[in-house]
């Protein structure tokens, strides 16, 4: 018979899931960085894609601290949202919607990332992680500050609207 499951396999399941999406975030961020034509958006990209690799050592961190080896477990999700912005890069790249484009991209990711970093942090206050939850909130912050950042540059961003013909 099998053990059933309880939430201190769905925070680690969860856990591998999240750190695979971060790890892939990074690599977006950087391919994003080189697209971006605005110099404010570029260098937004590039800060968030280092805030990110700092955000992979601190799930490393979370894994030490349930006592959990660090794996990765694919990331359906997160395939999903690159797959969306590689295919929106093909199609808007040299455009005057392209950064605005990219930014849309990566406000989703984002929001994936603020959904499952705010279920994680819950869940590791539920199991008396808190140091963990500490940490996972710290992230947190990070990922919803990002995202603003996003909107007030595409807020800023110029954008020559073309009349239809």
């Amino acid at each position: 018979m099998a053990k059933p499951k309880t939430l201190e396999d769905a925070f680690y399941e969860t856990l591998k899931d999240v750190y695979y999406a971060e790890k892939q975030s990074v690599r977006a961020l950087k391919k994003s960085a080189k697209s971006a034509q605005a110099e404010e958006l570029r260098e937004a990209f590039e800060a968030h894609a280092e805030e990110s690799q700092g955000q992979v050592e601190r799930l490393q961190q979370v894994f030490e601290m349930i006592g959990r080896s660090a794996r990765a477990k694919t990331c359906e999700a997160m395939q999903g949202l690159t797959s969306e912005m590689e295919e929106d890069l093909e199609d808007f790249g040299q455009t005057d919607a392209a950064d605005q484009v990219l930014i849309g991209c990566a406000q989703a990711i984002e929001h994936y990332e603020i959904a499952r970093y705010g279920l994680l942090k819950t869940w590791a206050t539920k199991l008396g992680y808190d140091d963990a939850a500490k940490l996972l909130d710290e992230t947190l912050q990070e990922e919803k500050a990002t995202d603003e950042k996003l909107t007030a540059i595409a807020d800023q961003l110029d954008y020559a609207r073309s009349e239809a013909a």
